[in-house]
C-alpha cells in the first residue's frame, strides 16, 4: 500500500488500522495492568522527572489504545481521574473493557489530538505514549495540549521512535526476518495466516501497520513543538537498547508465525528477558549514552 501523504489520509489510515489491532493489542505487546505494568509506567515517567513520580491529579491521554498508562497510573493511585482520548473507536472499547474488569471508572472520547473536547484549562497532567510518531500535525496538537493544561500543569510522552535508534533497531529486525524459517521448524509453527483466525481484520487492514508511523525523531525535533507552543522545562531523554533489540527481534520471528503455534515457554522467554533487559538498560545504558541512539524517547514538559 501506497504511503499516506495528508493528514486525512493519515488519520484514516491510523484510525482503521488500530481498530484492527485493538484486538489482539494487549497480548501482542505484553501489556500488564498489575504491579509489573505499574512499575513500568511510572518508571518512564520518573525518568523524565529525574525524582519521584508525583500525585498527577486529573489526567487526559492522548491516543490512549487499550489503557496502558492512564489505567496502570489510575489503578496503582498516581492520578485522581482519567480522561482516555483515540482516534480509534475499537481503542475506546477495548480500553472501556479492561476498565470495567479492572473496576476503574474513566471518562472516554473518541478524537483527534488537535480537538480536544475538554474546557481550557481543566486537567492537570497531559500524557500518552507510542502516539506522537502517529499525529500529522504535531504543533496544533502540542497547542491544544497546552490549552487544556492547567498553570504549573505537566505534559509525558514515552515510546517514541528515535531516527537513529529506529535505523539500529533495522539491524536485529533484518537478521530475525532472516531467521524465521528455521525459528518456525524450530517451534514447530505455521506461518501466519494472512488473516486473523478471529477474524479481526483482513489481509489489507493488516498490511497498514507499514504506514501508520509518520515520524522519527531527532531528540531537539521531539522538544521544538512543545517549545512553539508555549511549555517550559522541556526535556527529552532515551530509553531502552538492549531490550529495544531484544524485544524486536522476537516480536519480529513471532509476527512470522501463527499465534495458536507459539509455545508458552517461549512466550514466557521473551517477556522475561525483556523486562531483565530492560533493568539492565536501566543500570548501566541510560542516562550515560546520547539520547538519540535509543529507540524510545520520551519528553517531559511543563505549562508555566
Amino acid at each position: 500500500m501506497t504511503a499516506p501523504s495528508t493528514a486525512d489520509e493519515i488519520r484514516d489510515v491510523n484510525e482503521r488500522y488500530h481498530d484492527v489491532a485493538a484486538v489482539t493489542y494487549d497480548s501482542k505487546w505484553g501489556i500488564d495492568f498489575g504491579p509489573v505494568g505499574f512499575s513500568q509506567v511510572t518508571g518512564k515517567l520518573e525518568k523524565v522527572l529525574g525524582s519521584p513520580l508525583p500525585d498527577l491529579g486529573r489526567i487526559v491521554e492522548i491516543g490512549c489504545g487499550t489503557g496502558y498508562f492512564s489505567l496502570n497510573l489510575l489503578l496503582g493511585g498516581a492520578c485522581d481521574s482519567v480522561v482516555a482520548t483515540d482516534i480509534s473507536p475499537g481503542m475506546i472499547v477495548a480500553l472501556e473493557a479492561n476498565a470495567k474488569r479492572l473496576d476503574l471508572k474513566v471518562e472516554t472520547h473518541c478524537c483527534e489530538a488537535g480537538s480536544l473536547p475538554l474546557p481550557d484549562a481543566s486537567v492537570d497532567t497531559v500524557i500518552g505514549h507510542a502516539v506522537l510518531h502517529h499525529l500529522p500535525d504535531l504543533e496544533a496538537s502540542f497547542a491544544e495540549f497546552f490549552r487544556v493544561l492547567k498553570p504549573g500543569g505537566r505534559l509525558f510522552f514515552g515510546g517514541e521512535p528515535s531516527k537513529l535508534g529506529d535505523r539500529i533497531a533495522r539491524v536485529p529486525k533484518g537478521a530475525a526476518g532472516r531467521a524465521a524459517p528455521a525459528w518456525r521448524a524450530i517451534m514447530r509453527a505455521k506461518p501466519a495466516p494472512a488473516a486473523h483466525a478471529d477474524g479481526s481484520g483482513s489481509e489489507h487492514d493488516h498490511s497498514l501497520e507499514q504506514c501508520v508511523d509518520v515520524h522519527a525523531f531527532e531528540p531537539k525535533a521531539l522538544s521544538e513543538p512543545a517549545l512553539a507552543a508555549g511549555f517550559e522545562h522541556v526535556g527529552v531523554v532515551g530509553e531502552e537498547l538492549l531490550a529495544n533489540w531484544f524485544g524486536w527481534t522476537n516480536r519480529t520471528l513471532e509476527a512470522t508465525a501463527d499465534p495458536a503455534d507459539v509455545p508458552m515457554a517461549w512466550r514466557n522467554y521473551a517477556y522475561r528477558g525483556y523486562l531483565a533487559l530492560q533493568k539492565v538498560d536501566r543500570a548501566l545504558l541510560e542516562g550515560r549514552l546520547p539520547a538519540s541512539i535509543f529507540y524510545n524517547l520520551m519528553i517531559g514538559a511543563e505549562k508555566p
